[in-house]
């Protein structure tokens, strides 16, 4: 038999959704929490060269984060060849909502995403959600799941790579090379994070340098970090991690943009060291990230010894797979009208990969409802 073990920590988002795929599929695993027992990172750290969770051993197979693709095709199974009514690509807030909808008009609905909840998972805590004094990213999306799942929704977790249309229906190919069929499509893939633009970046991705500090947080414990942006995302990294980090460096190109309440309590934190008008220059270290060098608007360089930065920098909407078939703005974003659809009559979106100007996880729900809504309509009319 098989032997799967996953190294995870408690607040990833990304662990549980590995662990739900394999419990979908009835698949043992043993779960190990690396965020409690420092014995067991070090030990993923060996056997992985990261330091950073999801790592999934199946039998003598390392598999880094959650490889919705690879864990396809170990455990998953081929997608059947129906056309579904609808199939909503992304599963963050719009994404959801736009499901739940589209399952009270009683369409035949797919979903298709690389990870539950989108960018939503990745906060700490959310203060501005109606019917919450607060509720950290995850459990939120946990929510939407659930509401999701008591109704007759398909979800799938895939890379959905390229959308063509043959006569009346669409055809979307998937990283793990399934193709599936629909009368009309809802687009709410959201965006994904800015990189440094530093050389070597990417040697240092999951050896120090992280897009997910809920995930990778926990095993930085005691150890000196940064924090790289100066909204929102960033202050909110860096307080949760100066409760959890020797101490932290907030780094930011210019000046802090964050709302009032974060400043506050910033500036309240005696182990936060703030460099406005920053930016990161140079990575350095071996097998694992050490370093780096900083150079302020004045030119001057200073290096500092670090054992892991958070990158909080913004994001870029994911619109590959439709660039050349929908209008799309300068941004790269889709552009909607105010119900919703875009330039191509049966695709609508919905939340951060729009044009809409606000990115909050509530008007991306309400614009999700409204795609579904134009969706049905449409599917009415044909």
């Amino acid at each position: 038999m098989t032997k799967v073990t996953i190294y995870s920590t408690k607040n990833c988002p990304y662990c549980r959704m590995a662990k739900a795929f394999l419990e979908k599929y009835g698949v043992p695993y043993e779960s190990v929490d690396v965020g409690a027992d420092e014995n067991a990172a070090q030990k993923m750290i060996e056997l992985s060269g990261q330091r950073g969770v999801p790592v999934i051993m199946v039998d003598n197979e390392v598999i880094v984060g959650f490889d919705a693709p690879r864990l396809n095709e170990l455990f998953g199974e081929t997608d059947a060849t129906d056309i579904y009514t609808v199939l909503i690509v992304g599963a963050g807030p719009a994404g959801l909502t736009a499901a739940v909808y589209c399952a009270r008009k009683m369409l035949n609905t797919m979903v298709i995403s690389e990870n539950i909840g989108g960018q939503a998972l990745e906060s700490w805590a959310i203060e501005n959600y109606m019917g919450y004094r607060m509720i950290s990213g995850e459990d939120l999306m946990k929510k939407f799941e659930e509401h999701v799942r008591t109704l007759n929704i398909r979800l799938e977790l895939d890379k959905v790579v390229a959308i063509a249309r043959e006569e009346d229906i669409f055809v979307v190919k998937t990283l793990s090379d399934n193709t599936i069929r629909a009368r009309a499509l809802i687009l709410t893939q959201g965006n994904r994070p800015k990189k440094l633009g530093v050389a070597n970046e990417e040697q240092y991705i999951g050896r120090g340098l992280s897009i997910c500090s809920t995930c990778d947080g926990p095993l930085f414990k005691g150890k000196i970090v940064a924090i790289v942006g100066g909204g929102n995302s960033a202050l909110q990294t860096a307080l949760e991690m100066s409760d959890i980090a020797k101490s932290v460096s907030l780094i930011t190109r210019s000046m802090i943009r964050a709302d009032p309440v974060y400043i506050e309590k910033l500036n309240s934190k005696k182990n936060i060291t703030v460099h406005t008008n920053t930016q990161i220059t140079a990575l350095q270290g071996d097998k694992f990230l050490s370093g780096i060098t900083i150079k302020d608007e004045s030119g001057a360089e200073q290096k500092i010894d670090v054992d892991g930065v958070f990158i909080e920098i913004g994001w870029l909407p994911n619109t590959d797979m439709v660039d050349g078939l929908l209008d799309l703005n300068e941004k790269k974003e889709i552009i909607v009208d105010i119900n919703g659809r875009t330039s191509v009559p049966g695709i609508f979106a919905a939340g951060d990969v729009t044009n809409v100007k606000s990115k909050q996880i509530i008007i991306a729900a309400g614009d999700g409802a409204k795609a579904s809504l134009e969706a049905f309509e449409y599917l009415m009319k044909q």
